[in-house]
């Protein structure tokens, strides 16, 4: 069976054509970046256990009416999701000071914020994602003013939901990027959650020993990532304790198969 056409390839998923008009495929790939790809890697199994946990938070955000486009799960690596028009906007939602905003603020990494802050940046590698402000994106038209009050809505509903679901489960959500895209239908468009939700793009800390769950591991050299996944998809009941993660990929399941 032949892939179907290859439409993107990001840092860490690829889009296929998808079988039908209006959908795509969308691979998750083990290839771990980070600082804008200064650092490069692999985590074994990160595209299996990355597709089956953002299968679950966007089907969990689905049943409280949060729009997204996930379709659904077609194998370990893939999943069906609506075609849409990415907003060149990333949505950075904090309830804990770390990263940039704490090294951007002299703020103490681990310290509660007062509130949650939303963030915005410039999706653009070449220009390092800088941070942008509303008049940014009203002067340079990224997104109308009605797209940004939809988009910060749900980004504050998506964190709340977040924020219980992993608390449950003995996890701080210390803070998590999302992306938004415009879904057309005839000459209207709304706009829908994408992407992905995963430990590649938010910082889990165990609540007890403040140990990350996240892609720190990788980015700042602590080792264990695949562990890491491993135990979120595992808290969040999706793997059964003491289950290896499968980290078989479809191209050498089909190599293996002869075909």
């Amino acid at each position: 069976m032949s892939r179907r056409r290859q439409i993107y390839e990001g840092k860490a998923k690829i889009l296929y054509e998808g079988p039908e008009p209006g959908t795509l495929i969308q691979y998750f790939k083990d290839d771990a970046t980070a600082f804008n790809a200064q650092k490069k890697g692999t985590i074994n199994g990160k595209g299996v256990l990355n597709n089956r946990i953002s299968e679950h938070i966007f089907t969990l955000l689905s049943t409280i009416g949060v729009p997204t486009h996930f379709i659904r799960r077609l194998n370990m690596r893939e999943q069906l999701i609506r075609q849409v028009e990415i907003i060149p906007i990333e949505v950075v939602v904090r309830n804990v000071a770390a990263g940039s905003i704490s090294t951007r603020l002299g703020i103490e990494e681990g310290t509660q914020l007062p509130r949650t802050i939303i963030e915005y940046y410039l999706k653009d590698d070449a220009l390092g994602d800088p941070l942008i402000a509303d008049e940014h994106i009203a002067c340079f038209g990224w997104a109308s003013q009605e797209e940004m009050n939809d988009i910060a809505d749900m980004a504050i509903r998506v964190n709340d939901f977040l924020c219980g679901l992993f608390a449950a489960i003995g996890i701080r959500l210390v803070d998590f990027k999302l992306e938004f895209g415009r879904l057309w239908e005839n000459d209207f468009a709304r706009v829908i959650l994408a992407d992905e939700i995963s430990p590649d793009g938010c910082r889990l800390w165990d609540m007890a020993s403040g140990e990350k769950l996240d892609k720190d591991r990788f980015r700042r050299d602590l080792g264990g990532e695949a562990e890491a996944y491993q135990e979120v998809a595992r808290r969040l009941g999706l793997m059964p304790e003491g289950e290896a993660t499968p980290v078989l990929d479809l191209d050498s399941h089909r190599k293996k198969r002869g075909k």
